[in-house]
């Protein structure tokens, strides 16, 4: 007992025992496999930390020693339950390299703290039981009946964890690369997840809290890159000539022959070597046209299947193009990614508030500035304030001319309780004034109306109760549903206003969501939504139309997500693009790649769903992929994410655009 009480092996145990029941219980709570050869080398890594830190508090005199032990252990529990709670009501786990995350639940901490399940609160049980330890079984030891020269013996083991520390960390660092502890059906091989952590799930999946912790704020200082794999073109070989989309590389190629920037010939190789989507049948259908693109507040698919309450976006939906598997992807900063995403047709970076952290950087090839090369009029509205998104600054910066926001507008916030918002009614009402007379334009409406809170008593919220009286729904549920009436009140506006200024007809309007009600618990969206939110990311469901008045209503299957609005748009109205600058596709292209990429890396199709964290793969049916195909789909979603990722780190688009002026010339 002696031995296990000195100043070394004791915070060495007590460190092993509670990180190990930390990344344990976390696991567990978060319906991560245990059984698993990830699960040894967590443990590889715990006994290196555990050591270590052993060593470094031997340092300190007994008392400290013990303040020292409680604090790291309470701080790395506390750090656990909050990315359990992180995950489980944004979908993606935290980052140290944004605070706009943190801010996103501060505004709500008591909604935030409400979702956790039960079990989550057991992430705290190793703290109380270090706690309970040190109250009543720690005995202090007298040094004078100690039978050895401790000072000796401490120098000793000193010497001895180190050398331990150093055999257990390279028994870690093989472990990232040793074939028999590797899944091949992982999106991201460990080695090179290690340099940049790039995808959350996946690493703390693989490496557990501590060390993703540690490589989380690492990539704050560093700029490591994660190289892409190789893999093979679609065959572009059998495009008819007369669809083909031909770019004039040379001066680009001229480039990249002088470039002496690793990084950004890296990017200019990647970038010019994939393939031009082809010209289509639906190429300039809306050449010339106007357009309103609506991006709706915590959006779902229950705005299209209640007809008889939401009868204006029902008319879209129906007499419009609608895709019947459109997505909408929530992670920890959904709506000013998503939003993002919308406009540029790049990943954004999972770990951060992407159009916060690089609201500086500029895109020639975003939505507004293709329509302001073809000479439209441009502008953004939102009818909040600056409070989550820097919108002042990153949305000029994408090439709106101008941008409204509450202030601006002269909008009203609706009652004077907590959290209380504007109407999206009165919003369309002072924003289409600035546009509707316009020869042509293309805007961009952010709506507000159905934010959270649902649980509380709000003017919004409580504005359309009467008309779902009958329902035997909960209140919650009630609230959502009259906020998201709001919504659909206001696209009556924005058509009737259309119609009156014979614009209606040379207006396309395309409308999507940024993420589903999170802020709705899971039991109360189930009594509105029609169909299984639980199912392989079925609560990401949210509607993706394009209308236009003098369309015959078409439903299409394609698996869909605001990564494909804008490569889709650019093609229908015909403007001067290249197609390789986006992670999307248009969706009328021949060589449309059928699925839906999540935030962690999971993907669905017509034909599977893939799991990355677990790096399973569940078929929806007979059809199946071969190895082959699986290693495709993800090897293009992994290159498309790392390089994008590294564009905007970079400002990739602000140096083409000035070494190669205004892009390139479509012919």
């Amino acid at each position: 007992m002696k031995i296990i009480n000195n100043k070394l092996f004791k915070p060495f145990i007590l460190f092993f025992i509670s990180f190990l029941l930390i990344e344990l219980i976390f696991r567990l709570c978060m319906d991560i496999n245990i059984i698993d050869y990830s699960s040894v080398r967590i443990i590889i890594a715990i006994i290196a930390i555990s050591l270590l830190l052993a060593v470094i508090l031997s340092l300190f005199n007994k008392k400290i020693n013990k303040i020292l032990i409680i604090t790291i252990v309470a701080l790395f529990d506390l750090y656990a339950l909050i990315q359990a709670g992180f995950n489980n009501y944004l979908g993606s786990y935290m980052s140290f390299s944004t605070t706009s995350q943190v801010k996103a639940v501060s505004s709500f901490i008591f909604d935030y703290i409400k979702s956790f399940k039960v079990q989550y609160w057991l992430i705290l049980l190793p703290i109380v039981l270090l706690t309970i330890y040190y109250i009543f079984f720690d005995k202090k030891t007298n040094s004078d009946d100690l039978k050895y020269n401790e000072k000796k013996f401490n120098n000793d083991m000193r010497f001895l964890f180190i050398l331990l520390v150093i055999m257990n960390s390279v028994l870690y660092y093989q472990s990232l690369s040793i074939r028999f502890m590797q899944n091949n059906m992982q999106l991201i091989k460990n080695d090179k997840l290690f340099k940049n952590p790039i995808i959350s799930n996946i690493a703390i999946n693989q490496f557990g809290l501590g060390i993703y912790a540690g490589l989380d704020i690492k990539s704050i200082f560093t700029n490591n890159t994660v190289e892409m794999v190789s893999y093979n073109n679609d065959n572009n070989s059998l495009i008819d000539p007369q669809l083909a989309r031909i770019i004039d590389d040379t001066d680009w190629k001229a480039l990249n022959k002088v470039e002496k920037d690793d990084i950004y010939k890296k990017l200019n190789t990647y970038f010019m070597s994939k393939n031009i989507s082809p010209k289509n049948d639906y190429t300039g259908i809306f050449k010339n046209k106007n357009l309103i693109v609506i991006m709706i507040e915590s959006g779902s698919n229950v705005l299209t299947d209640y007809p008889e309450y939401f009868p204006n976006i029902a008319k879209l939906y129906n007499e419009g193009w609608s895709w019947t598997n459109a997505f909408s992807p929530k992670n920890a900063c959904a709506t000013g990614n998503n939003e993002m995403m919308g406009i540029l047709s790049l990943y954004a970076i999972n770990q951060e508030c992407t159009a916060n952290a690089y609201k500086d950087n500029t895109y020639y090839e975003a939505m507004f500035n293709l329509f302001n090369e073809a000479n439209y009029y441009t502008a953004a509205y939102h009818d909040y304030t600056e409070q989550y998104y820097e919108r002042k600054t990153y949305l000029p910066n994408m090439g709106s001319r101008k941008y409204y926001n509450i202030d601006d507008l002269g909008l009203t916030l609706l009652g004077d309780g907590e959290q209380p918002w504007p109407s999206d009614i009165e919003f369309f009402e002072k924003a289409i004034p600035d546009f509707i007379t316009e020869d042509k334009f293309m805007v961009w409406l952010t709506t507000v109306s159905s934010h959270m809170k649902y649980n509380i008593s709000s003017e919004t919220g409580n504005m359309y109760l009467d008309l779902f009286k009958k329902e035997n729904w909960s209140i919650d549920a009630k609230r959502y549903m009259s906020k998201l009436k709001i919504v659909d009140n206001a696209m009556g506006v924005l058509l009737d206003e259309l119609e009156k200024n014979n614009k209606l007809d040379d207006t396309v309007i395309v409308l999507y969501a940024d993420h589903e009600p999170y802020g709705l618990p899971n039991d109360k969206f189930s009594e509105i939504a029609k169909y299984d939110i639980t199912d392989y990311r079925d609560d990401d469901r949210t509607p993706f139309i394009i209308y236009n008045s003098t369309l015959e209503g078409k439903k299409y299957p394609q698996y869909t997500s605001y990564i494909n609005i804008l490569p889709t748009i650019a093609n229908l109205f015909d403007l001067n693009y290249d197609p390789r600058l986006y992670a999307g596709n248009d969706l009328f292209s021949n060589n449309y790649h059928n699925y839906v990429v999540f935030s962690d890396g999971s993907w669905r199709s017509d034909i599977a769903y893939y799991n990355a964290n677990s790096s399973k793969i569940t078929y929806l049916g007979k059809k199946i992929y071969s190895y082959e195909e699986i290693q495709k789909i993800n090897n293009n979603i992994q290159n498309e994410i790392i390089m994008d990722n590294l564009a905007i780190k970079n400002d990739y688009f602000t140096y083409l655009n000035k070494k190669l002026k205004k892009g390139f010339v479509v012919k």
